[in-house]
């Protein structure tokens, strides 16, 4: 079965994980780009190496970014020279930035320059790029515009969200890695990632929404909110400061017209009904990923479920 998942951030990386176990070489991912940025003359692209270092089963446990006990002596040195220390390069973390902006200074696209790295680090699936056009989501605040990992990480997403735009998705093209994929595709899952700045850059690439609702494949979203919470990162707090009910029922309501399926944890259960009304079919279990069991558990529920 040839899977293709849409993911950004850890618990899209999480998921992926999950369905790689079950799949291996036969999963595609989609990685958002839209929070990559330029820090000390490199290109860091955080969600795609969060996907990566998961897939490869380096990734730090505690935090589910970066890489598992890695040192940070270069960032103190940093940080005693007076440079900007507020992004934590680990040393070993480091390599992949210095690599990918090297063979991106040389000519070749982030797809080619991402496949390099994972197959370097033993991932089976295959991690894609959203596009290989740079493109950049920026959040406007009651602090002014800030770029995303501004807001994100150096403000720790504190300010309050007013709206947000992807500067560049008007030149970004889907690849044609990432059409071969679409359209090979047994099912397609939308990682419990945030839908507003994980899943709506990747479905605003030009071409991206034209080739999923062409493909025949399943659509399946998994929840990134559980009980009114996100597991991890800003997006409840976005939802609410957007003006909407931070629940399931949300985003299976953003997602309405690109989804067909949807998984919402037990805990939502209530809500199913209303899911259903929006025209999807609705599968309830434990979406919350623990551990390494857990993301095996919850892929096989959803492989299973395509095939029924």
């Amino acid at each position: 079965m040839n899977l293709l998942a849409l993911a950004g951030g850890v618990g899209g990386a999480k998921l992926a994980d999950g369905l790689q176990r079950v799949v291996g070489e036969n999963l595609s991912v989609v990685v958002n780009t839209g929070d990559d940025f330029q820090l000390h003359d490199l290109h860091i692209a955080p969600d795609l190496d969060t996907v990566m270092y998961t897939l490869a089963g380096i990734a730090n446990r505690a935090n589910g970014w970066g890489i598992e006990g890695d040192t940070y002596n270069n960032l103190e040195m940093i940080s005693q020279y007076g440079g900007e220390d507020w992004f934590r390069l680990g040393d070993r973390d480091l390599a992949t930035h210095l690599l990918r902006s090297q063979m991106l200074r040389g000519g070749y696209t982030l797809t080619h320059v991402t496949r390099n790295l994972s197959n370097a680090l033993g991932v089976r699936a295959n991690i894609l790029p959203m596009c290989n056009e740079p493109v950049a989501t920026i959040v406007n605040t009651n602090a002014g515009e800030l770029a995303f990992q501004e807001y994100f990480v150096h403000r720790r997403w504190q300010p309050i969200l007013k709206s947000y735009r992807f500067h560049g998705i008007d030149k970004a093209r889907v690849t044609p890695e990432i059409t071969n994929a679409i359209q090979n595709a047994h099912a397609i899952i939308f990682c419990p990632s945030n839908p507003f700045v994980s899943i709506e850059p990747i479905l605003s690439v030009k071409g991206m929404r034209d080739l999923l609702k062409k493909s025949r494949a399943p659509k399946i979203a998994v929840s990134p909110i559980v009980g009114g919470e996100a597991l991890k990162g800003p997006a409840a707090k976005m939802f609410q400061e957007l003006g909407m009910e931070a629940s399931a029922f949300q985003v299976a309501k953003l997602l309405r017209g690109t989804i067909d399926r949807f998984v919402l944890d037990r805990i939502d259960e209530a809500q199913a009904p209303l899911i259903k009304d929006l025209g999807m079919r609705v599968w309830v279990t434990d979406t919350v990923m623990r551990n390494e069991v857990g993301r095996e558990r919850l892929a096989r529920e959803i492989c299973e479920w395509v095939t029924r």
